[in-house]
């Protein structure tokens, strides 16, 4: 599949809900296409990570017809090698509907079975109560770039714009933006995000990397690799000793993607923030 195909996707088509079980409905898209614009073959990857996607319109009958409902949060591993298109995932869930299950147990179990079979590797999927505490809002960590004053001109990916303080120290440091903005490469519509950028290594300048993420605002590309031209972009500005990036976007159609990469094998994502 080219960017060119993207245009054929679910994603932009007129399509009708079905409400009987239909894994048929998933459509995956292959990593490929956008990390092959950044230099990225499979089996080179230079980080590790995850696409968290939580669900918040998951609802399917009991055996006794009673609708029951829950809220699922997804774990697709970076190295898979393709991810789902997020039209034919709503779609999917929604066809559950009107689907008997004998449990929430065999409800998790088809979910990763359907999904690891989509995106070719093991999905970790767990299903909550709607009341559970793991839906709590959390605050990011860190120092907010937002108050900088700063000019913008750039409004497509500018990596030029990046630099680093000229102090010889290295640091240890978390910041984070609530101004980052991407666009769906297939139709358009604005995505939303926080980014958490946290490293170890020459410290970054805070203003260039404010007008670097803000550059992103008319860019064109899904949510994952937009984080991974993050991840890289900083990469190739310095020989950071650790460097993780994630994104939490907001939610649009019952569905967040939270994607995130590290230079570290195990790092947990941030909480859930406020515009989720």
């Amino acid at each position: 599949m080219t960017r060119e195909d993207w245009q054929n996707l679910p994603l932009g088509q007129e399509t009708t809900y079905e409400s009987t079980y239909n894994p048929e409905l998933l459509h995956p898209i292959q990593r490929s296409v956008s990390r092959a614009q950044l230099g990225l073959s499979a089996g080179a990857l230079p980080f590790f990570g995850e696409d968290e996607w939580w669900g918040f319109e998951l609802s399917w009958l009991n055996p006794k017809g009673k609708p029951q409902v829950a809220v699922v949060r997804f774990s697709f591993p970076a190295e898979s090698p393709c991810m789902v298109e997020s039209k034919s995932f709503k779609l999917y869930l929604n066809s559950f509907n009107q689907s008997k299950f004998e449990s929430w147990r065999l409800v998790q179990d088809t979910l990763a079975r359907d999904l690891g079979a989509a995106v070719g590797a093991s999905v970790g999927v767990t299903l909550m109560n709607v009341e559970d505490g793991a839906l709590a809002i959390g605050k990011p960590e860190g120092h907010c770039l937002d108050h900088l004053d700063i000019e913008v001109s750039e409004y497509q990916p500018a990596p030029a714009l990046l630099a680093l303080e000229k102090a010889e120290e290295d640091v240890s440091e978390t910041l984070y933006s609530h101004l980052l903005r991407s666009n769906c490469p297939v139709t358009g519509q604005p995505d939303w995000a926080t980014v958490v950028i946290a490293y170890k290594g020459p410290a970054l300048k805070r203003e260039a990397l404010l007008a670097y993420i803000v550059s992103f605002r008319e860019h064109q590309d899904f949510h994952e690799h937009c984080v991974e031209r993050i991840f890289c972009d900083l990469k190739k500005l310095a020989d950071f000793t650790e460097l993780t990036v994630c994104a939490r976007y907001t939610r649009r159609g019952g569905l967040d993607i939270n994607p995130l990469r590290s230079t570290l094998i195990e790092q947990p994502l941030p909480p859930r923030f406020a515009r989720q």
